[in-house]
């Protein structure tokens, strides 16, 4: 039986992972990523990679608690073997703090992190201007470190990886049987998704070796990361903003905000600006779509739209995914449905 030709769209970590995920379940394929950006020029890249989950509207909360834990599983099981250092995975415990007690005091997340409870009174202290908090460890996933380790163990099971800006999804038929659509916000042209845009992110990454605890402001918006090679401060949520281009004044207000939060920082130096574009949609899109033109057919399964969430459920919704392919493998195997794909 010829192999089934896929072909994932995309290198950040959304396609890097899909691509893992259908080379170890769906049996008897052949899989190209192809992008025209891989690290470390993706979204991704410039992702603080704190497993702190984003929550979607449109996404029932037992779904969104899957994706989360078996990403947390599956980078746990990484942080705690040999291959850590080479993944740039680890644990980082810290503090998230509230100005005011929060609705929800204890989040759908909570049991899937470690050691998660309320701050101590005396915890608290270090944050005078803040009432409330939780203190918990969870997992960092160094995306500059990540990505290549991903594509390395992609390149060993097989899978081919090509360099190719992509146009048109009709481009990829008939070299491929299956068309896997991990693009953002590429997801505008290449699936006409006018629904995706971009929120920018602004961080800015620093040479802070003493802070070791993370902390992160209730909303999300202002947030101190260490990391295993520098400290990650953040940040800006800016709809519809297509600038790559670092701001000097925003650069100075998170500096300030997180100075703020951590006065030690103000000792920071080696300070450089980073620019994202997370790829933001009022639902992730994770679905199949029969592409049909001229009597030809193209399946599609449809994997974007993670906004600033995707490196916590990133594994989880690559098992969807890859679940999704395989339905498609099986249906163009299928005799009564051949004729049909």
């Amino acid at each position: 039986m010829d192999p089934v030709r896929i072909a994932v769209v995309g290198a950040g970590v959304v396609g890097l992972s899909t691509a893992m995920c259908v080379s170890k379940l769906v049996p008897g394929c052949s899989i190209t990523v192809i992008s025209d950006k891989f690290t470390p020029d993706t979204t991704s890249d410039v992702a603080a990679g704190m497993l702190i989950p984003h929550v979607y509207a449109d996404t029932p909360i037992p779904k969104q608690k899957q994706w989360f834990r078996e990403t947390f599983d599956h980078l746990f099981a990484i942080a705690s073997s040999a291959e850590a250092e080479d993944a740039g995975v680890h644990l980082v415990s810290g503090w998230q703090i509230f100005r005011s007690v929060p609705t929800e005091e204890v989040p759908f997340w909570a049991d899937v992190v470690l050691g998660f409870r309320k701050m101590s009174e005396a915890e608290l202290k270090k944050f005078p201007q803040h009432v409330f908090g939780h203190a918990f460890t969870t997992l960092k996933c160094e995306s500059p470190t990540y990505l290549p380790w991903l594509e390395k163990r992609l390149k060993g099971s097989g899978v081919l990886i090509l360099t190719r800006r992509i146009g048109d999804l009709w481009e990829l038929h008939p070299s491929f049987d299956i068309v896997v659509n991990c693009s953002g916000l590429g997801s505008r042209q290449l699936a006409g998704d006018s629904k995706i845009f971009p929120v920018r992110g602004q961080v800015l990454r620093v040479q802070a070796p003493w802070v070791k605890h993370f902390i992160r402001e209730g909303s999300g918006l202002t947030y101190i990361y260490p990391g295993i090679s520098n400290v990650i401060l953040g940040g800006t949520r800016q709809k519809g903003d297509w600038n790559l281009s670092p701001d000097a004044e925003i650069s100075r207000d998170i500096f300030s905000r997180c100075c703020a939060l951590e006065p030690s920082l103000h000792g920071a130096c080696d300070i450089r600006e980073k620019v994202g574009l997370r790829p933001f949609r009022p639902g992730l899109r994770l679905q199949t779509e029969l592409l049909a033109q001229d009597g030809r057919r193209l399946p599609v399964v449809h994997h974007y739209g993670h906004g600033s969430g995707g490196i916590s459920v990133h594994w989880g919704t690559a098992l969807e995914a890859a679940s999704l392919v395989g339905e498609c493998v099986r249906a163009l195997r299928t005799p009564s449905s051949k004729s049909k794909l």
